[in-house]
């Protein structure tokens, strides 16, 4: 089984802490410490949030900031369009931010905010039957 490890810039660890804590997602201890939190997403998916210092530590140059400029779009799934509507509203009341309006396209549902950093996620439902073909 292939794992996605999403690595995220923050300025304040706690903040970021609190902020997914809030989303649902189960805190990973053992990868935790005073400038990381881990968070299982899902069996396969874990985000990491690192302090800009130490995300700094496994990149070369500079370390973007996500409150100037969108430096990448995680998307992820949801069962149903509710769910969709439940995670983002969730993050906005734990402290992010809206970012573009839902869409609407039948078959295909997404809206999406960025966490308390500027980090962007767009969550998606899609219908199964369409996808199945």
């Amino acid at each position: 089984m292939r794992m996605i490890f999403v690595n995220l810039p923050v300025a304040d660890r706690d903040r970021a802490d609190a902020f997914y804590g809030a989303l649902g997602f189960r805190r990973n201890d053992q990868f935790s410490d005073d400038r990381t939190v881990c968070y299982q997403v899902e069996e396969n998916i874990v985000v990491m949030l690192l302090t800009r210092d130490r995300f700094a530590d496994f990149v070369a140059g500079e370390v973007g900031d996500p409150a100037q400029a969108t430096t990448v779009l995680n998307g992820l799934s949801a069962d149903s369009r509710e769910e969709v509507d439940r995670l983002v509203s969730t993050a906005i009341a734990a402290g992010g931010k809206p970012w573009l309006p839902a869409q609407d396209h039948g078959a295909m549902y997404g809206a999406s905010f960025a966490d308390p950093d500027g980090n962007v996620w767009e969550v998606v439902w899609m219908d199964p039957a369409v996808i199945a073909g």
